[in-house]
């Protein structure tokens, strides 16, 4: 577990330290939140008591086209974030989080979307003897992704400014252990920004047009690994391999469109199959022999949103070999790639199956 920690913790630094942002003007902002968790299942309803708020504190650098990039993103910003929410619920108490982000803008600059990925850590984690109904996080550390869009209007009264809209924030550890339903918060936010510096002039963009925008086919592997329990609490935790063998094809500057297929190595699954062919009866719906191949293989399409040397990665795949009948045949991957020397990315994504975590993966991969 400290090992990933430490792998992902590197990974978001290096992210920031890669931006150059002495070159950029900067801005905090401050904000308070108050909504409500999603019912995303019945077994996650004893957590949802009251209406959860908190706090988010960001400080973000500005970009203005030195780079080809921000002209091609309409100047973004990128930054990180600090997180505090309180869910009014004795099970799960409150969380604290982390992350990088990246705040992209529309309408004359004044809606803003933030994208973050991060690390989070919980007060009441899931124990047998003093928390046995907190079935949402079983850990004490977790992932966390947040979505802000708002209104933002900077230096109204000097440099300060408001910004107001929708907040929708996720914690789970991926299954690193169970149990892990995750909680998922929807919220309305206000709060006030602060500008420590000067505006400057934007470098207009006056590149080529995307259709001019060419490149061949492109193979990537890519070696993605991990730990994860079974749904049951007590099975253990069991390291997991995922290989992924995909083509992809840009389509522009920012995007690339990928198909592929992946075979999955996931050894929890010996002992998930071992347990359902004891714990069930013969005829029932579920698989009993222990012997069942726990290995799948599946076929998926993606999309790859290229961000400077960061991108964000997204798959929709379906099983074409999966011997054990465990979760739906359509499964899910959202994830970030950083691409640490030309053809070499390293990542960190999520395996879903309808929104149900399976696994936090650490990828390395090559992209030919």
């Amino acid at each position: 577990m400290r090992r990933i920690l430490s792998s992902l913790f590197f990974f978001y630094i290096g992210l920031l330290h890669s931006q150059e942002e002495d070159k950029n003007s900067t801005y905090i902002d401050a904000q308070i939140f108050r909504g409500n968790i999603i019912k995303h299942a019945d077994y996650v309803g004893h957590l949802i008591s009251n209406h959860p708020e908190g706090v988010l504190l960001g400080y973000n650098w500005k970009t203005f086209g030195n780079k080809e990039w921000e002209q091609v993103y309409n100047y973004p910003d990128y930054g990180i974030s600090y997180q505090y929410i309180d869910f009014k619920n004795p099970y799960i108490g409150n969380n604290h989080a982390i992350g990088i982000h990246y705040n992209f803008y529309f309408f004359k600059r004044h809606l803003m979307l933030r994208i973050s990925q991060g690390i989070g850590i919980t007060s009441n984690p899931y124990d047998k003897e003093i928390n046995n109904k907190n079935n949402a996080f079983g850990t004490k550390i977790l992932d966390n992704n947040y979505f802000l869009l708002q209104y933002q209007k900077q230096n109204i009264i000097g440099r300060f400014g408001l910004q107001a809209g929708l907040f929708l924030t996720h914690f789970s550890n991926g299954r690193f252990k169970a149990p892990n339903s995750g909680i998922n918060t929807v919220a309305l936010n206000v709060g006030v920004n602060y500008n420590f510096s000067e505006e400057k002039s934007f470098i207009k963009d006056s590149l080529p047009s995307n259709a001019s925008y060419r490149e061949r086919i492109k193979y990537n592997f890519a070696f993605r690994t991990g730990i994860s329990e079974g749904s049951v609490v007590g099975l253990g935790q069991r390291q997991f391999y995922h290989i992924g063998l995909y083509a992809d094809k840009r389509i522009g500057r920012k995007s690339a469109l990928q198909l592929g297929t992946d075979i999955f190595f996931s050894r929890y699954l010996k002992d998930y199959i071992k347990f359902v062919s004891v714990a069930f009866p013969e005829g029932n719906s579920q698989h009993t022999n222990p012997n069942t191949d726990y290995k799948r293989v599946g076929l998926f399409v993606g999309h790859e949103l290229f961000i400077n040397k960061l991108s964000i990665e997204t798959q929709l795949g379906y099983y074409i070999y999966k011997p054990f009948d465990y979760e739906i045949d359509i499964y899910q991957r959202i994830g970030l790639k950083y691409y640490v020397y030309k053809k070499w990315f390293t990542g960190v994504g999520l395996k879903a199956h309808a929104g149900r975590a399976e696994a936090i993966e650490a990828t390395l991969g090559i992209r030919l």
